[in-house]
């Protein structure tokens, strides 16, 4: 499946339709390039899922929790650009986020490819010459 986004205020499509795509499936891996668009689309997905609190990158904390109002869905989003080892993750139990049901958004995946689940969805987020994003799942 293919999204284009032409513009930031397209995005808010883009991700409905992301969203509808996403069946019962969990484990979302985000790739692409610094300044590709990840968190941001991330972002939108998770307000179009329902998550009302302040969305940020979680660079720095290397996951953020969400709760979507309504359905209680838990979200976690992760950003493992910044570990420098894998043990990082091995210790921060990784198994309980990505096989605990809950859906888990990943940045940077490529990180942590050996980790992933066989089921995680591989998208891409590609800057195109126009300045438009194309997402492919």
């Amino acid at each position: 499946m293919e999204i284009r986004i032409d513009s930031i205020d397209g995005i808010g499509g883009a991700a409905r339709a992301f969203v509808a795509a996403m069946g019962d499936r969990k484990v979302f891996a985000f790739y692409g390039k610094m300044g590709a668009g990840k968190t941001t689309f991330i972002k939108a997905v998770c307000e179009e899922m329902g998550v009302a609190d302040v969305i940020t990158s979680p660079t720095f904390a290397i996951v953020n929790e969400y709760a979507c109002e309504g359905s209680g869905q838990t979200i976690f989003h992760f950003d493992f650009y910044r570990i420098k080892k894998i043990e990082e993750v091995y210790d921060m139990g990784y198994e309980d986020y990505f096989y605990g049901g809950a859906v888990c958004f990943i940045e940077w995946p490529e990180l942590v490819e050996e980790l992933l689940p066989e089921d995680a969805v591989r998208v891409s987020i590609e800057e195109r010459p126009d300045g438009s994003r194309l997402l492919t799942m």
